[in-house]
């Protein structure tokens, strides 16, 4: 009897990784962010997250249900991840009825509207936060004080970020331990350093990610910055460490700029992807309308990733 052969499509040899198992991986690294986030803004922190995770969760399932009339996928936990990464860009201090908008663009438009996880060509997290930036400019600009444990929520008194104290020249700069630790102005999610990178090195140990993006980004934004401080006025311009520190960079970075889905798939893609959002961010620091420009650069560049795959290809073999 004649055997049939049966021909499939790469991949032939499983790894064992499945995307459930690298959005737990994700979620993990983001513990040490979201304790220092809850830690500083407490009850804000508590509300604007909760309700995050659970509209993202929510707006997903009802979409593939109702909408789409698809299989259920809330169960890869990449909605939730969304959920976790919108609230860390948000205020701890934001009404619940805009995390509820946030969180339908972000689902809805940024991820569902392509056909869902590995086919939207935007991080979702960053089109629900610049949407909301966009949308409500004064609320997303309104930073709570940090306070150990604070009880308050929509009256919590409100400070000024780092990179508008560098962008509008005024008030003394914090020092570098409270940039590490967390004891800034800012999104709930970016405020702490060492959370961050201990959570970038987390992803980095595990492969979930590999070196090429971060380190990409954070080189370009500390050569850049170094250039415009050391060799053109250091007393206009803020020092790479304080820029690499402050802000969401390490976030973005580490946490973003890093989704399968829309970077690039080549090493040398991956340098050329981070050192765009690099100096797309220092741009819009320095000479743009706002004090921080990683969302929108790494949108951009997002918007860049097929162009960059197209043209950016590893040498065939044979």
């Amino acid at each position: 009897m004649q055997r049939k052969i049966n021909i499939s499509p790469s991949p032939h040899i499983h790894s064992g990784d499945t995307i459930r198992r690298n959005m737990l991986d994700v979620l993990i690294a983001l513990v040490p962010a979201t304790l220092v986030g809850l830690y500083f803004f407490g009850l804000g922190a508590l509300i604007v997250g909760s309700v995050s995770i659970i509209s993202c969760i929510t707006f997903e399932y009802l979409i593939q249900r109702f909408l789409l009339k698809k299989t259920n996928s809330i169960g890869d936990l990449s909605a939730l991840v969304t959920g976790v990464l919108l609230a860390f860009n948000l205020p701890s201090n934001l009404p619940v009825w805009m995390v509820i908008i946030g969180a339908l663009v972000a689902i809805g438009v940024g991820k569902m509207s392509f056909g869902g996880l590995g086919n939207n060509p935007f991080n979702p997290a960053l089109v629900g936060r610049v949407f909301l930036l966009i949308s409500f400019p004064v609320q997303m600009t309104t930073w709570p004080e940090p306070a150990a444990l604070s009880m308050h929520y929509l009256d919590a008194e409100t400070a000024a970020t780092p990179l508008s104290m560098i962008k509008n020249h005024f008030g003394e700069l914090p020092h570098t331990i409270d940039l590490l630790l967390g004891n800034v102005g800012g999104s709930m999610g970016e405020v702490s350093s060492i959370a961050l990178l201990l959570g970038g090195i987390y992803l980095l140990v595990r492969k979930v990610i590999t070196w090429h993006i971060p380190v990409s980004i954070l080189a370009t934004v500390f050569v850049f910055t170094g250039i415009m401080h050391w060799g053109v006025n250091s007393a206009i311009y803020a020092t790479p460490l304080l820029h690499i520190l402050a802000g969401g960079l390490l976030l973005g970075s580490f946490f973003m700029a890093t989704d399968y889905a829309t970077s690039p798939m080549t090493a040398k893609g991956m340098y050329i992807y981070g050192a765009g959002i690099g100096i797309i961010t220092v741009v819009i620091r320095i000479w743009g309308a706002y004090p921080e420009g990683i969302s929108f650069a790494i949108l951009i560049m997002n918007a860049f990733v097929p162009l960059i795959n197209f043209y950016v290809k590893p040498k065939r073999f044979g």
